[in-house]
């Protein structure tokens, strides 16, 4: 019996060093590092292949996540537009109130600002509605999302992305280790077991 408890401990142990030595390599060593008098070379996962990571982070947030036609369409809907045909409408008729010659009438210069509003309004809607989306989207388009995505990655020191991952991740990277141990033990069991029967 005693023969089984020590394969659980030893499998058990072994498992969540494996798992959390796997973990650490993800990052470490943050620099290559030779073993002396060999070609043989270590580095952490994520250190040696922060290009293709970054790469891949950066293409993913632009044809994915950040969709142009998606955000002109927010930017010109709803409340969004409503307010954006409020602005613009407000800035033409003080321009025009302000151009509008003193000596003409109060009574005639309120009707025709009124007036102007009303086909101010409808011009403006059509305007957003048929040329301003098209307008964002050729303007959003010449903008190299994936290249900022990149370069924003790629600034964080290699310390500082570790820690971002283990602050998001740190918990699930716990399960992993304890995964192991769990694991390492039930097969330290069933070893344990098959020698004690066999």
């Amino acid at each position: 019996m005693i023969e089984i408890i020590i394969m659980i401990a030893a499998g058990a142990l072994i498992g969540w060093f494996t798992n959390t030595v796997a973990i650490k390599m993800l990052f470490r060593p943050l620099k290559p590092w030779r073993i002396p008098f060999t070609q043989i070379e270590f580095q952490g996962l994520i250190p040696r292949r922060r290009a293709e990571i970054t790469s891949s982070i950066s293409k993913t947030v632009e044809e994915q996540l950040v969709s142009v036609k998606y955000m002109a369409g927010r930017l010109v809907e709803g409340e969004n537009k409503a307010e954006l045909v409020r602005i613009i409408r407000v800035k033409i008729l003080s321009v025009i109130e302000d151009k509008i010659p003193s000596i003409i009438p109060k009574g005639i210069t309120q009707a025709l600002l009124a007036r102007l509003k009303m086909v101010l309004t409808e011009e403006i809607e059509n305007f957003i509605d048929n040329s301003l989306v098209e307008m964002i989207e050729q303007t959003v388009e010449k903008i190299d999302i994936s290249s900022m995505v990149e370069e924003q990655i790629n600034s964080l020191e290699l310390q500082e992305v570790e820690r971002l991952i283990l602050d998001i991740a740190g918990r699930e990277l716990k399960y992993i280790e304890l995964l192991g141990g769990i694991l390492g033990g039930v097969i330290g069991l069933v070893q344990g077991l098959i020698i004690r029967f066999l």
